[in-house]
Order: C-alpha cells, then structure tokens, then sequence
C-alpha cells in the first residue's frame, strides 16, 4: 500500500474474535493501527507486549485491530488461533483471514506489518518485522497530534 491510500474493506475475514469492526466502525473519530501476525511467527508472540502497550496507552485515542494470517496449513486451526491470541493477551478485535483477502488488499509479504491510519482512513504508516516500534510509537503519535 501507498501513503494517503484508503483503508482497504476489511470484510472477507473468515471468522473473527473478541468482536466484529467494519472499516466504517474503525475511521472518522479515531486513527486506526491495523496489526497483521501468526500464531507460527516468533518475531509476532515477541513484539506483542509492545503492540499490547500502544493499544493501551492511547485506548482512548486509537483504535487497534489485528489480523490473522497464515503461513502455514497449521495456522489455518481457529481454536489454535484462539488459544494464541488468549495466551498472549490479544483482546482487540482479531479478522482471521484463512483466505488471504485482507493479507491481498493490504498487499502484506511477511508478518508483523502493521498500519496507521488516520482518522479519515488514510494510510500515515506502515512498516514490517519487529524492529523500528519505536518509528510505529512516533508515527502513532504524530497522526494523533492531528485529530
């Protein structure tokens, strides 16, 4: 995706947990960081306490959702993905995306990516792998400076 690209749809996820949101749930009050992970990524389980931390320190301000991708057959398991997301305190909403339609409209090529968009659903930011959060911190805060 390219900077001051729209929100891709975010419906095509083929099952969801902790909640359902629609893109136009997510913009227009609030910027939005949108998480891609595996439960087969450890570079994903290791930054999660960080993700856990901008999600809540700016719970007011910003909305987060995660998706789940896989990269493998094993991580197509629902229940597998559950136990993941319940061990490492994922409470935001999560799009399970076993068919690859949001991975596709958000063009991803490995995880964690995340993307920041503001509140009229633009992308601000977006970056990979699990170095640099503190760019994705400084980013977050620049988009909310602007609300």
């Amino acid at each position: 995706m390219r900077l001051r690209q729209e929100m891709p749809d975010l419906s095509g996820a083929t099952a969801t947990i902790n909640g359902r949101r629609t893109k136009e749930e997510l913009i227009g009050e609030e910027p939005v960081l949108i998480h891609f992970w595996s439960t087969s990524c450890g570079t994903c389980k290791k930054v999660m306490p960080k993700i856990h931390q901008i999600r809540d320190h700016y719970a007011d301000y910003l909305n987060v959702v995660s998706v789940h991708m896989p990269r493998s057959e094993s991580d197509k398991d629902i229940d597998h993905v559950k136990a993941t997301a319940n061990e490492y305190h994922i409470t935001e909403p999560i799009f399970v995306d076993n068919d690859l339609t949001l991975t596709n409209a958000f063009k991803i090529k490995q995880v964690p990516a995340y993307f920041v968009f503001d509140k009229e659903g633009k992308l601000r930011h977006t970056q990979t792998g699990g170095n640099g959060l503190r760019m994705l911190t400084k980013r977050i805060q620049r988009v909310l400076s602007q609300r």
